[in-house]
């Protein structure tokens, strides 16, 4: 939208802004070729001009680029650098990707990166790989990049009702707005289906089912045109800026562009349409347009209704409709808005005034096509809406002026009869001279206080009142000077002048007061919506808010199924009639008023109006009031218009927290999911298999065995038992834990015997490895659970197991460090990596391990953190200083009052 209230000679403070921070910036370029189908020749085009820049000079590599077996395309790509593909498992298959940080660690000046809607593989940093571009270019990579107008989101719905196939990959439209450069690269529907049946596009069993349900001519066709008008529509804002930023008077004939002023005139609504048409036949977007000027505030209700009904038709008819603050002459106002928004057909009714109206006040079309320049106007006599049926005819009215107050008009006679008073106290001081400015004063304060009208009565006092007490002979309304005719009527000009400014002034200030409140108030209101939280309160604060502004009564009803239901209404409803249903129901499925005073089920008792956002209708506001007649002004319309759109917006974030929370915690059970599933499919029926495979061998070969090797059998069952019983008892503690069930049994006890009790129970678990215990000697007792704390350090004892090398040592030392006890299982393994310090403690979670390693569920340390927390401790995990290895770490609270060292019985 252009820039309201702007010198049209000064450049635009935010088009400067924006070159500013494209020469400054040290993020890459994006330039994207963009196609209407595959097959017509993108890959082709961005290889050739990669090629060109190569051999130009630029760091150029190829990211990804798919040839779909095209010769053309292959020979293009042979001697450029290549960065090789990451390699993705995936369902018994492997996926190629783009290698990112492959990509990243090169840090090429342009890289080559293929379709850019592509989804990658599952386990991909990014899920698309348009964010794996934003990341190139957030690290100042430049980048070549191409797609297919199908896969543009906002036109995902039109390619669908065109193609009748829904394209699943997608492009948010802002990656393509915020592209430095757009190349359209077209070719010809009928050479397109030739290159496809020559098998230059597709293999031929693809090629012959894409002739047949996407690649027909009509659907080419539509397509090409998407693509060429979605590229011209990013060219014509990019003229824009640059005649903003450079200050240069429109219009330039770069494309049709339409404007109808809309007023308070009757055939306003005939305006529009003939905008309409105009605009279809220039294939060209259009404005209504609307000047609130010192007139405005003196318009009748049905008047503003008029002007509020035409910019509705405008939006129905699928034009833009703005309301422009005038401070200047009308036609300036148009005019400069016109040149700002590149404007080259300016549409406006034929004036009907008299000629003593047009020589007082001024004629806006006389204006507007005197001073157009290069600008197109369209004089248009225009027709009057019917009324009661009878037929359509011109009909021009000159809006009456404002209704006349006696009172007004006496109290201007009171200020100039007080400015008369001074004039006549001061006249011997001041001399005569000066006495018309008294009264030049006192024509200026009614003008300010009163408006315009008392002001022209006080000018007419105020020279009259001159004549007959300062111009001689006074007390004589005879003027025998002619010089003092010129000072009569030179007093009386000025007085008229001063006053006709002094009353606009005053319009304008009550207008712009009028507007700050109103800011202010959506300032308010946007700050209360921003500290909502959930969608009860922001219904709430909705509904209070546009009753409080509208002075009417507010109901909301958002959808619950196919049907909308009420959620919210201030002052509170009980229920709505079936009527009012109907109407919101209908204003809700098809997205326009219904309901009193539209045009359909104009019988209900409010007036329902769609909410919006820009992913559609998200629910509906119903009002009502009190009296017959229209429940808005066009200035409530636009309020509740503001109200409405910040409401709608603030239900969407509402709404969209609590899909991400939603998608956040099934992503997690998703997740802890598939780790329960491997645990008991691969970690759990390990041990399984192995204890049934040795208790099978002493069932069929029992005479066969030794002594030993059946002991050795027995130990191994045995073994594997506890390993599968530990296996067990982490996931029945875990869901203890989170179901909140662990309550720790406390009392005094020794953390030298509990210690010694989980090396025994983990002594087949660290056969393999040495044992050190270093247990101070004056440890005092600590209120513990000994079941749990025993627990802990066998899940500790068990992970030095498995990740420490056969032969190392395992540590287990305690000590006192102030008021805690610190307990330290130490190994001499790999350590742990700074990335995984915290997630070791994570559910499910497991640092990349060797095969040597035992596999586990991946619950033990998350359970020992619960159990210590339980117990009033802390647990954390960190590497040892003096050699390679993990530390592990259980700090415990020395109790305020410890008993005598004891072993309870």
């Amino acid at each position: 939208m252009p820039e309201t209230g702007r010198d049209p000679d000064r450049p635009s403070p935010d088009a400067l802004l924006q070159a500013a921070r494209r020469e400054e910036r040290t993020r890459g370029r994006l330039k994207v070729f963009l196609g209407a189908a595959a097959g017509v020749g993108k890959t082709y085009e961005m290889l050739t001009i990669g090629r060109a820049r190569l051999k130009a000079g630029a760091d150029m590599v190829v990211g990804v680029v798919e040839t779909h077996g095209r010769a053309e395309t292959e020979a293009l790509l042979e001697g450029l650098e290549v960065i090789p593909r990451r390699r993705v498992p995936y369902h018994g298959t492997v996926l190629e990707e783009m290698d990112l940080d492959a990509l990243l660690a090169r840090r090429p000046g342009l890289a080559l990166v293929d379709e850019l809607a592509h989804t990658n593989a599952p386990g991909s940093r990014h899920p698309k790989r348009y964010q794996d571009v934003e990341e190139l270019l957030d690290a100042g990579i430049n980048v070549l990049t191409t797609l297919n107008i199908q896969h543009v989101e906002s036109l995902n719905d039109v390619v669908a009702a065109i193609t009748r196939i829904r394209v699943r990959e997608t492009v948010p439209d802002g990656v393509l707005d915020r592209a430095d450069d757009i190349e359209v690269v077209d070719l010809n529907p009928d050479d397109l289906i030739e290159r496809l049946k020559a098998g230059k596009v597709y293999v031929p069993a693809n090629a012959e089912r894409a002739l047949k349900h996407y690649f027909s001519r009509g659907n080419l066709t539509a397509l090409r045109e998407l693509a060429l008008r979605r590229t011209a529509d990013r060219v014509d804002d990019e003229l824009l800026s640059h005649m903003r930023a450079n200050a240069i008077a429109g219009p330039w004939a770069a494309g049709e562009r339409v404007l109808v002023c809309v007023s308070e005139d009757p055939r306003s609504a005939g305006l529009v349409r003939y905008a309409k048409r105009l605009a279809d036949r220039l294939h060209a977007p259009w404005t209504a347009l609307v000047v609130e000027g010192p007139r405005t505030a003196s318009l009748t209700e049905a008047q503003r209704d008029r002007i509020a009904e035409a910019l509705r038709l405008a939006d129905r008819l699928g034009g833009d409709a703005v309301t422009l603050p005038g401070g200047r002459r009308i036609a300036d106002d148009i005019l400069a808005y016109a040149r700002s928004a590149n404007v080259n057909h300016i549409v406006v009714g034929k004036a009907t005034r008299s000629w003593w109206f047009e020589l007082v006040n001024g004629s806006v079309v006389h204006d507007l096509v005197r001073r157009s320049g290069t600008i197109g106007v369209h004089v248009v006599p225009g027709e009057a809406a019917p009324a009661d049926g009878q037929p359509r005819r011109a009909v021009a009215t000159v809006a009456p002026g404002p209704a006349f107050d006696a009172r007004a008009y006496g109290l201007a006679a009171l200020m100039t009869g007080a400015g008369l008073g001074l004039a006549l106290l001061l006249e011997p001081y001041a001399g005569v001279e000066n006495a018309d400015l008294v009264l030049l004063t006192a024509v200026v304060a009614v003008a300010v206080r009163l408006g315009l009208g008392p002001s022209l009565a006080a000018v007419v006092l105020a020279s009259l009142a001159y004549n007959f007490f300062f111009l001689p002979p006074v007390y004589t309304f005879t003027i025998a000077d002619p010089t003092n005719v010129a000072a009569f009527l030179l007093f009386t000009l000025v007085a008229v002048l001063v006053s006709n400014l002094a009353a606009r002034a005053r319009l304008t200030g009550v207008v712009s007061q009028a507007r700050a409140r109103s800011t202010e108030r959506l300032f308010g209101f946007s700050r209360k919506l921003a500290g909502c939280g959930t969608l009860d309160d922001v219904l709430w604060a909705t509904s209070a808010q546009v009753a409080a502004m509208l002075k009417v009564r507010v109901v909301l009803l958002l959808p619950d199924g196919k049907a909308v239901t009420v959620r919210a209404g201030y002052p509170p409803e009980d229920m709505l009639d079936e009527a009012d249903l109907a109407a919101a129901q209908w204003a809700f499925d098809n997205e326009r008023p219904a309901g009193r005073g539209a045009d359909t089920l104009p019988g209900a008792r409010r007036l329902f109006l769609p909410m919006r956002t820009g992913r559609g209708t998200i629910g509906v506001i119903g009002l009502d009031a009190d009296g017959s007649g229209p429940i808005l002004t066009p200035e409530g319309r636009r309020l509740l218009d503001a109200l409405a759109d910040m409401g709608a917006l603030a239900i969407e974030r509402v709404r969209l927290v609590e899909d991400l929370d939603r998608a956040e915690r099934a992503a997690e059970t998703d997740r802890l999911a598939r780790a329960l599933l491997t645990s008991i499919s691969h970690d759990l029926r390990t041990p399984l298999a192995s204890a049934l495979g040795a208790a099978s061998t002493l069932r069929d070969l029992d005479a066969a065995l030794t002594p030993e090797a059946k002991a050795e059998l027995l130990a191994t069952i045995i073994e594997e038992s506890e390993r599968l019983n530990r296996f067990i008892v982490n996931l029945l503690d875990m869901t203890r834990l989170e179901a909140g069930a662990v309550a720790p049994n406390l009392a005094l006890q020794d953390v030298a015997e509990t210690v010694d009790t989980a090396l025994r129970r983990t002594q087949a678990v660290l056969a393999g490895h040495r044992v050190a215990v270093d247990v101070a000697p004056d440890l005092p007792t600590l209120r513990l659970d000994p079941v749990l704390f025993e627990q802990v350090l066998v899940n500790l004892l068990d992970n030095a197991a498995k990740y420490a090398p056969e032969g190392s040592t395992v540590t287990v030392r305690a000590r006192r460090e102030g008021r805690s006890v610190c307990i330290a299982v130490l190994d001499e393994g790999n350590g742990i990596p700074e990335a995984d310090v915290e997630r070791v403690f994570d559910k499910f979670y497991r640092v990349h391990k060797s095969d040597r390693v035992r596999a586990g569920t991946g619950l033990g340390l998350a359970i020992s953190r619960g159990f210590v927390e339980a117990m009033g401790g802390t647990v954390g995990a960190g590497n040892r200083r003096d050699r390679p290895g993990a530390a592990f770490t259980v700090t415990l609270p020395v109790p305020a009052r410890t008993a005598p060292r004891e072993i309870a019985a």
